[in-house]
């Protein structure tokens, strides 16, 4: 039996990479990440989402087509692998083939392996009724049905985000301005996403796709480089936390019906408009009282929708894949917008957690939201530590201040006290820090 040959040889005989480049592009209120492995004699590119709903601060507006031209540039027209975490318009906008054209050039690339949460597999849509997902024994029925329930939410909640879109627009002048912008920002966030989702399903059509759920191993991908998925669970999987929660509104796995209903409500506060029974004799004279009663019950309506649409915007978020990839010694975490519903499922298996342990690179969680970075995940991290650590890990955050959240709630995105937590105990980087001088992207070295 010949002898095995140690991670040393087996870089210089070109199965496993010796380094890896972290490119973090500037998108604004969105991510953007493309991996690029430093083989013996060639390189590798895994992107990681591509979309935006906000633009960086002193960029051109072509900003998402000049990144897409970079992606291009430095994979030397070639991608392996596409993931895309999850359906909100800033992880996935860039991949519309419509508009600027950002997704044409990405589409170009021809992608040999695209990755996205089980949610996303077109085959278990509700209409097809049908699902390829495997949550249940075999056979089992209800299994089927309650990945259809859930699949079929998805779609009502897209419709509730186009509704409440409306409803803001047709509002704008008569609520509270944050509430109105947060509104609009929620409900464009959520929508379909529709030239983006068919441009990724056809790109892994045409190369091989991977609908993911909590582990499953990718490891074949990428010579050399384990791949683990952490998340999303599957609803058999996160049974325990779907019914712990059942009474909770804003819980990962919410139901059809509820979504349903929401969007009933949604439709009716857009096209409730009483029809005058004399429209010519309408008097807009209005008394004192009366004007009060009606400023107080649409700043009612509009935080009832906001309450709503952030529900929303959660459970989307908890259907992010998590993947952590082992390249020899180094570990990089990306849990795209994952929130403690997803993360709760990863965080009770003693084996991932003692995995995540060692971690090198951290892509914060939802650019820097109270509850994307547990606090069970954050001490579990051994390579925290003063400036001057050795061996001290990257955080990297995507983000842009004043979109998201409010200051005066707590809920701010980027949190501040969860920033000067990874600025103290790591080396932080944002892209709040790109100058206009300085370009859309900056690059990190990790060494095998």
């Amino acid at each position: 039996m010949p002898p095995k040959k140690t991670p040393a040889k087996r870089r210089a005989a070109g199965a496993a990479p010796a380094s890896v480049t972290v490119r973090m592009y500037n998108v604004g209120f969105g991510d953007c990440f493309l991996l690029t492995f430093h083989y013996a004699k060639e390189k590798r590119h895994m992107l990681i989402d591509f979309g935006s709903t906000s633009a960086p601060k002193d960029q051109a507006k072509d900003y998402m087509k000049r990144v897409a031209a970079d992606i291009k540039a430095q994979c030397g027209a070639k991608l392996h692998i596409v993931v895309a975490t999850h359906r909100h318009r800033d992880h996935i906008s860039g991949f519309a083939t419509d508009g600027e054209g950002a997704g044409t050039i990405i589409a170009g690339l021809k992608p040999d392996y695209v990755i996205q949460p089980w949610t996303e597999d077109p085959n278990a849509k509700p209409d097809a009724l049908t699902a390829t997902v495997n949550v249940g024994a075999k056979g089992d029925p209800s299994a089927k049905q309650m990945t259809a329930h859930y699949l079929g939410s998805l779609e009502a909640m897209h419709r509730v985000a186009a509704g409440v879109g409306e409803w803001a627009k047709q509002n704008a002048a008569r609520v509270d301005s944050s509430a109105a912008n947060q509104l609009s920002f929620l409900g464009e966030d959520n929508l379909k996403n529709l030239s983006a989702v068919k441009y990724l399903i056809a790109m892994g059509r045409a190369g091989k796709p991977f609908y993911v759920n909590a582990g499953m191993k990718l490891n074949g991908l990428l010579p050399g480089v384990k791949i683990t998925v952490m998340g999303p669970p599957t609803l058999k999987q996160s049974d325990k936390i779907r019914t712990e929660r059942s009474n909770d509104p804003s819980e990962f796995w919410q139901f059809r019906n509820f979504w349903a209903a929401q969007h009933d409500a949604v439709a009716r506060a857009v096209s409730d408009r009483p029809v005058p029974l004399f429209p010519r004799n309408v008097s807009a004279a209005r008394g004192p009282n009366v004007r009060w009663f009606i400023r107080a019950a649409r700043k009612i309506q509009a935080s009832q929708m906001l309450e709503l649409v952030r529900q929303l915007d959660d459970v989307m978020n908890n259907t992010s894949v998590i993947l952590l990839l082992e390249i020899g010694s180094k570990k990089l975490l990306f849990p795209g917008d994952a929130q403690i519903e997803n993360w709760a499922f990863a965080l009770d298996n003693p084996e991932w957690t003692a995995l995540l342990a060692d971690v090198d690179l951290y892509k914060v969680g939802h650019h820097g939201s109270l509850n994307a970075t547990p606090k069970t995940l954050w001490s579990r991290f051994k390579h925290k530590g003063e400036h001057g650590a050795k061996d001290r890990m990257e955080t990297l955050c995507s983000t842009k201040g004043g979109k998201h959240g409010s200051v005066d709630a707590g809920t701010e995105v980027p949190r501040h006290l969860l920033v000067t937590e990874l600025q103290k105990e790591s080396d932080f980087t944002s892209t709040e820090d790109y100058k206009a001088a300085d370009g859309l992207v900056r690059e990190f070295m990790i060494r095998v």
